[in-house]
């Protein structure tokens, strides 16, 4: 993964057309951007859309619809053929000249969506499609990182760990909050909390709680609690019990928030976590 200079072709951009094929969530989110950012755009089309004289084509289909989509695009010289897949390769799109270009954020259903700010990852099979590339994300003010072929399936995965699984894992914990009266909001601050000190410090030091402590009898009755109450989670909760007793153990050298020091002092972030 390689973040890429500042620089932009957004002027040429400017002077080139682009159509979106794909009239789901980011192929709208995309139609609307572009043009607020200078760039001429059409569609978003439907799926099997032959193309016309646009020279550049942004696929917004499924992963599985990519290589189809691609085959029904007329090749030209200088067409650049793209798509917004984070896991996929850029071998789908052959044989056109072809990029990839994958916002890291999630399009709501509703509402506008903001690029702004957000990492885009990149790629293309010549310069001048990455360049492409790299310039339709600094039009909508995204950070472009070069992601090559090899790595996009962990690269999405982490993109799926972060965002995916950490919606999965807020919804357990807010069945088992419901069986003791505490509703979600309650939790929201301590899980707003945490993922603060996470980005500012990393897993092993903004790690806190009874495992962090080395407090197993808590844990014990926390899982006595799940097993009497939720116990389709049980299987969560060791899963998760023992990465964090894997996490704590890395990090022992460096005693986390709330976790006890070589002298059995606790260490206190600025948001000091007490779950």
């Amino acid at each position: 993964m390689r973040e890429l200079e500042r620089e932009s072709d957004l002027q040429d951009l400017t002077r080139s057309r682009c159509a979106i094929v794909g009239p789901g969530r980011l192929g709208r989110a995309l139609a609307d951007a572009l043009p607020a950012a200078g760039i001429a755009v059409t569609g978003p089309f439907g799926r099997g859309w032959s193309g016309d004289d646009t020279e550049i084509i942004l696929l917004c289909v499924p992963d599985g619809e990519i290589a189809a989509a691609a085959r029904a695009i007329e090749p030209r010289p200088g067409r650049l053929v793209g798509h917004c897949s984070g896991a996929t390769t850029l071998a789908p799109l052959a044989p056109h000249e072809r990029f990839s270009l994958h916002p890291l954020m999630t399009v709501p259903a509703d509402g506008v969506p903001t690029f702004d700010g957000a990492t885009a990852a990149v790629a293309g099979s010549s310069d001048a499609a990455l360049a492409t590339a790299t310039a339709l994300a600094r039009a909508l003010e995204m950070a472009p990182v070069e992601v090559a072929d090899d790595d996009r399936a962990a690269y999405h995965a982490a993109a799926s760990v972060a965002s995916n699984f950490l919606v999965t894992l807020e919804a357990a914990a807010e069945r088992i909050g419901a069986s003791a009266g505490i509703d979600r909001a309650a939790l929201v601050p301590l899980v707003r909390a945490a993922l603060e000190n996470w980005a500012a410090l990393g897993g092993e030091r903004a790690l806190t709680g009874p495992i962090a402590r080395g407090d197993e009898a808590t844990v014990t009755r926390q899982r006595d609690a799940i097993a009497e109450r939720t116990p389709e989670l049980l299987e969560l909760f060791d899963a998760l019990a023992d990465a964090t007793r894997a996490l704590a153990g890395i990090a022992s050298s460096t005693p986390a928030s709330g976790a006890p020091d070589a002298n059995g002092n606790s260490r206190a972030l600025a948001s000091e976590g007490v779950a």
